[in-house]
Parts: C-alpha cells; sequence; structure tokens
C-alpha cells in the first residue's frame, strides 16, 4: 500500500522560508507526476506546484513564481517544495499528490504552513 507522509511545516514569520517534504512508502513504482496543493481556511484547494516526467517539466502559480521551488528524488520517490520570501497569504494546508506509472494517484495527509505578518 502506497502511503505519502508530508513533513516540514510550521509557524514561521513573514519573509521567512520553508522546506517541505513528501515521501512515497510502500511504492516501487516510478512517480511520473508530483504536486504540491494547498487550501486555505475557507477557500478551496489549488495546484501550487507541479513536476512532472517524460517530458520533465515544472508549472508554478503566478503568486508563488520567483519565490517556491519543486524538486524530486526520483530514486526515492521524494518531492520537495522549497519556500521563500512566505507571505500571510501562503497559510494553508500543504497536501502532496503523486501519480505513478500506472496512473493510479495518491494524496498524502497534509502539512500545515502558518505565516505570520
Amino acid at each position: 500500500q502506497v502511503q505519502l507522509v508530508e513533513s516540514g511545516g510550521g509557524l514561521v514569520q513573514a519573509g521567512g522560508s520553508l522546506r517541505l517534504s513528501c515521501v512515497a512508502s510502500g511504492s516501487t513504482v516510478m512517480m511520473i507526476r508530483m504536486n504540491w496543493f494547498r487550501q486555505a481556511p475557507g477557500k478551496g484547494r489549488e495546484l501550487v506546484a507541479q513536476i512532472t516526467s517524460n517530458p520533465n517539466s515544472e508549472f508554478y502559480r503566478d503568486s508563488v513564481k520567483g519565490r517556491f521551488t519543486i524538486s524530486r528524488d526520483v530514486v526515492n520517490n521524494t518531492v520537495y517544495l522549497h519556500m521563500n520570501d512566505l507571505k500571510p497569504e501562503d497559510t494553508a494546508t500543504y497536501q502532496c499528490n503523486m501519480q505513478d506509472i500506472g496512473e493510479s494517484i495518491y494524496w498524502g495527509q497534509g502539512t500545515q504552513v502558518t505565516v505570520s505578518s
């Protein structure tokens, strides 16, 4: 059974940085698409960043471009989200999501990021 486990969330002041990690355990297949979503209280879930294989590509929502960087460790099925210059509006629960080569999709439980002004 594949499980995604996120870590790295927390409380940080505006302008600070955090690095989120998401590890897929229980899987021996390659993850071809890795995403970070977030959901703030009272708002819908939104895609923050995506990294894909075949072809290799990255996507960022406009509000995080230049501040967030997505990266991955393909061998260990791990995805990271490096977040710099955090703003109060980045406060949300961040979830990772992965799709494997067989098109199965997996979700993590989420990690809370709180940015104080």
